[in-house]
Formats: structure tokens, C-alpha cells, sequence
């Protein structure tokens, strides 16, 4: 996923996406320790239309030296290596060489929290090696492994340039006088680094906040605990039945639930849901934003962020046409702009905004709402009724959740 760090960014992106269909093919260079994995990644691969290996390499030192002889496409990476670890070996790719790298990690505890570290250093994705059952399980993460090597190739790395980026304190205050809205983000490939640029940039009074990221079982608690520790607002993975509350952040996850936002009473609650992949996935975006159309429609604003697919565009465009503020992240800042380009192509985004201004085009649609509705119940204390997006909050917010999926 992404590797921004934050401010002004210089980027290095591919220019091939092999899929088989005569474009020159995508160039991956393996790097693990352990031969068997090495060329069970390089059969798999090879096999693959559109793929070819070019080599493989049994520890960060040997890397080194192929990808600036090779210069591949892609990098598949082990993050537990000796001579140097998988995490040190990426930072100074990033930092010297950007090149498109996915993690193949296991999904013990240890694995998981490296490979977290991994895409918050500037990996585009992970894949979870088989834990038991190594047989059964491998073709699926080969299936697994092949889609995200061609999403990598088509994604851009960025080189971290640290710049200063203006707070929202003063459309936080504004909304501080209110529980009643929800801020909404979706993301997918890059999405791990994008969230931990953007989110510890709200201050610890904005609304509740609810994240649908497309991630493995098994990573999402651990990416809360990570982003609870930099956040001036609570993180926590996002549990059945959850109340958003103002100064919450909840990550929904990743497994074979979706996420669904309902109103109960005079709240706003969490719905973890079991089905099929919607839009090639479980959880959803476009599960996700749907459900904040019918349940919380003008006390609402969503940002879709980068990438790949079109997941979260059509549920983007229900909460648009609920009365929703709707927001996508730019093409230049987008690791992919699969899901928020799709999202401009639909007119489902009111507003197309980078990365960086994400946190204050949010904060600052609710004020203006919240702004409305605290003139109107002023010292007179009369109730004005001529502002449309005000009139539309207040009607659904009294209409509760009859409209909801149970």
C-alpha cells in the first residue's frame, strides 16, 4: 500500500502492467530467505501470463545489487531475513530506489506487525503466508499473490518529503458542539500509509470516525493498535454493535464481514455483517457507504481513497444522492486511482481533493452543516427552515433507522 509519509512527494511509478495482453510483461525479483519459498513464488509467478521473474534473491544484500541491475517492476519481500531485517532493506530502497513492493509474511503475531511496519515504510500491499494446512491453503495465495503483483504494477511509490500541512482546529470546535455526524473513509491498495498520514490530523474533539481499509484477516487489530498510538483520537478495531461516538475512530475487520453503519435510537452504531464479496470484497466500501446513505444520508461526510478496483464508487454515489458530503483523493496523491478515479467518472465526488487536505475538506463540510443548524436554534431560539442540507439533516436525523438492512 502506499508509501506517503507526508507534505510534497517525488515519485517513481511503473510504466507496464503486463496482463497477457501484448503489453511488455510485469518484472519481479523475489527476495526470501528460504530457497522452497523461492521457487514456489517463482513457479507460481512465471506461470502467470504477463508475469516473468527475472530473479530472486536470498537476503537484502543480493537484492541490492539486482534491483539496480534488474531494475524490476516489482519486489516480493520477506520481512524476516538474516544479515539485515525485511523493514531496514525497504526503508532504504524507498528512500534511495522507490520500487513497487508487496510483503509476503506470515500471520503470527510478530509477522503481522511487521508487515504493518512494512506498508507504513512504503509497501503496496501484503499477502499472508499458508499458517497450517500448507497444501490446501497455497493455491489460494498464489491467486492472492498474482492479483496484487499486477496491482502493484500499476501503482506509483513516493519518495517522503516532509512538509508542513495547516491543522482544522477551528472547524473541529465548530464541530464539537455536535454528536450527531460521521466521518467515512474507504481505501484499498495504499491505504495503510495514507491513513496513518491523515488521521492522527484530526484533532481528538472531530466526530466519530468509521475506516473500511481492504486488509487480510488478522492485520486490522493490529493497525488500530498502531494508529491508536500516534492519533490524538481513540482508535480501536471496530466491533459488532460499536457506538461511533465523537473522538472514536473505528477500523471495521478485514475477514468475511462486512461493515454496515446503522441508527439505533438517537445513535449511530456498527453492524458487522457476514457475506459475499460485494464489488470483489469483504468487507466493502461500497457495503459501507451504502449504509451511511440510509442511515445517516446529510449527517455524513466520506472521503474514497486510493486504490485498485471500483470498490466504493457506487456506495459513494448512494450517499451523494442521500445529501452526503462526498470527497475523492487526487490522482497525484494516490498510490492507485482505481476506486477514487472511478468514484470522479461516476460524479459521485463533490470535491477531488489531495491527500493531505483531506482531514480539513471533512471537518470543514460537517461545520458548515453544524454552523446551519447552530444559527438556527440561536438566543431566539427561532428554527430557520429555508437552508436545504440543513432541513435534510434534521429530517433524517428524526427519521432514525427504519430504512435500514438488518
Amino acid at each position: 500500500m502506499d508509501t506517503q509519509g507526508g507534505g510534497d512527494v517525488s515519485k517513481r511509478g511503473t510504466a507496464v502492467i503486463g496482463d497477457g495482453g501484448g503489453e511488455r510483461a510485469i518484472r519481479v525479483l523475489i527476495v526470501d530467505d528460504s530457497a522452497l519459498v523461492r521457487n514456489i513464488l517463482r513457479r507460481a509467478l512465471s506461470a502467470e501470463p504477463g508475469i516473468e521473474v527475472v530473479e530472486t534473491a536470498a537476503d537484502p544484500y543480493q537484492a541490492r545489487d539486482l534491483l539496480v541491475r534488474e531494475r524490476p517492476d516489482v519486489m516480493t519481500l520477506d520481512i524476516e531475513m538474516p544479515k539485515m531485517d525485511g523493514i531496514t532493506f525497504l526503508k532504504k530502497v524507498m528512500a534511495a530506489f522507490p520500487t513497487p513492493t508487496v510483503i509476503v509474511s506470515s500471520l503470527t503475531s510478530k509477522g503481522s506487525a511487521l508487515a504493518l511496519e512494512a506498508l507504513e515504510a512504503g509497501a503496496v500491499d501484503v499477502v499472508a503466508k499458508p499458517g497450517s494446512d500448507v497444501a490446501s491453503a497455497l493455491p489460494a495465495m498464489m491467486r492472492d499473490l498474482v492479483a496484487r503483483v499486477r496491482s502493484a504494477a500499476r501503482s506509483k511509490v513516493f519518495r517522503r518529503v516532509e512538509t508542513e500541512v495547516p491543522a482544522c482546529d477551528e472547524a473541529a470546535a465548530a464541530l464539537g458542539v455536535t454528536t450527531d455526524a460521521v466521518i467515512a473513509l474507504g481505501a484499498s491498495t495504499g491505504g495503510v500509509a495514507a491513513l496513518g498520514r491523515i488521521l492522527p490530523r484530526f484533532p481528538a474533539n472531530a466526530p466519530g470516525i468509521v475506516v473500511v481499509q481492504h486488509m487480510p484477516p488478522g492485520f486490522t487489530s493490529g493497525f488500530a493498535e498502531r494508529l491508536d498510538e500516534v492519533c490524538a483520537m481513540r482508535v480501536s478495531e471496530a466491533k459488532d454493535g460499536d457506538r461511533i461516538l465523537r473522538g472514536h475512530i473505528l477500523v471495521g475487520p478485514g475477514g468475511d464481514r462486512h461493515l454496515e453503519v446503522r441508527r439505533v435510537g438517537g445513535e449511530y452504531r456498527v453492524a458487522l455483517v457476514a457475506g459475499p464479496h460485494v464489488s470483489g470484497h469483504t468487507p466493502s466500501v461500497d457495503v459501507f457507504f451504502r449504509s451511511l446513505a440510509r442511515s445517516a444520508g446529510p449527517n455524513a461526510a466520506a472521503c474514497l481513497l486510493t486504490g485498485m478496483g471500483r470498490d466504493g464508487a457506487e456506495g459513494l454515489k448512494a450517499l451523494r444522492a442521500a445529501g452526503g458530503r462526498t470527497f475523492a483523493q487526487d490522482e497525484a496523491s494516490s498510490a492507485v486511482w482505481g476506486m477514487p478515479g472511478a468514484a470522479v467518472e461516476l460524479g459521485a465526488a463533490e470535491g477531488v481533493v489531495d491527500l493531505a487536505q483531506v482531514p480539513c475538506a471533512l471537518l470543514r463540510a460537517l461545520e458548515r452543516r453544524t454552523g446551519l443548524e447552530a444559527r438556527a436554534s440561536g438566543a431566539t431560539g427561532e428554527r430557520r427552515v429555508g437552508d436545504a442540507s440543513r432541513s435534510a439533516a434534521k429530517a433524517h436525523t428524526e427519521s432514525g433507522a427504519e430504512g435500514e438492512t438488518k
